[in-house]
């Protein structure tokens, strides 16, 4: 079966869900796994789909006026043991260049897997929140490395598991 990545971005507008959810269903592309969102004015997503074939899904969402849509052909998930244990990093502060880099690359040293990230700048006030896959063990080194990052930042972070019923 065929699995299938896709991308779509544009100005944002009502029905974009619907336009590319309608077109996918239309030549068979199962949806399995999404993120959308809406970024200063522009909507961007991300799909997973199966079952249609990568040409089929570019002819039907050429016709959706003023998006941009890439498809490529993805192999399937391979099954894994435990992705390891779930928490959250939470940095608040004011915006300056490199925050995300920072965070982000203390996490990978400490062997975490990012499986969500989303940032926002509300005025001045600069919000990332990740979604962390830890290795056992590794949350309170992990701790003590983004304290040290965010004094070098001026941000303030915060690491906590995250509860099941959160994700």
């Amino acid at each position: 079966m065929n699995e299938l990545a896709i991308t779509v971005i544009g100005p944002d507008r009502t029905g974009i869900i619907a336009d590319v959810s309608e077109a996918l269903a239309g030549v068979g592309a199962n949806l399995s796994d999404s993120t959308m969102t809406r970024l200063r004015g522009h909507f961007a997503m991300t799909l997973i789909c199966t079952g249609a074939s990568a040409g089929d899904v570019e002819k039907a969402l050429e016709p959706l006026s003023g998006l941009l849509a890439t498809v490529r052909a993805v192999e399937p998930e391979a099954e894994s043991g435990s992705g390891g244990e779930p928490w959250l990093v939470s940095v608040h502060g004011a915006d300056r260049l490199g925050i995300v880099a920072a965070v982000t690359r203390v996490v990978a040293a400490a062997g975490g897997n990012i499986t969500d990230l989303t940032t926002r700048l509300t005025g001045p006030l600069y919000v990332l929140v990740a979604e962390v896959d830890l290795p056992e063990a590794a949350a309170e080194e992990l701790g003590v490395r983004l304290a040290v990052a965010a004094e070098e930042l001026g941000v303030d972070v915060t690491l906590r598991r995250a509860e099941s019923d959160v994700l």
